[in-house]
């Protein structure tokens, strides 16, 4: 089982990111690990560095997307992207997280994507 998770938790980031770059975002890295944990995909556009959290979901027997996204997971986003911050020299960039939520049907089919931006206005 943990297997079908972790591919269809990889197919969700590679539709986010193909859509992001659709959008006009510049995709830097995808799967930035550090002590703090790890970034699905960090992006640029508009002058603005974007730390994005990708979740992906088959069905909403354990809630949606956007639901599984906890307090303590917000707080290591930030930890994470202050260190890529400070790892890049970037210190003085103008920065936010954003949430895409992905939704699949029992198929793979996509259902539902969508980017929530600025999932974390106030540090935690």
């Amino acid at each position: 089982m943990a297997r079908g998770r972790v591919g269809l938790g990889r197919r969700g980031e590679m539709l986010a990111a193909q859509t992001l770059a659709r959008q006009g975002y510049e995709i830097v890295v995808r799967n930035w690990r550090c002590e703090a944990g790890e970034v699905d995909i960090v992006a640029r556009k508009d002058g603005v560095w974007h730390f994005v959290e990708v979740r992906t979901r088959r069905g909403r027997d354990f809630g949606t997307p956007e639901e599984s996204l906890t307090p303590p997971k917000r707080a290591r986003m930030i930890a994470v992207a202050e260190h890529y911050l400070a790892a890049h020299g970037l210190e003085d960039v103008d920065w936010r997280l954003d949430l895409v939520a992905v939704e699949m049907d029992q198929a793979g089919r996509l259902v539902r994507m969508e980017m929530i931006e600025n999932i974390v206005e106030e540090p935690l």
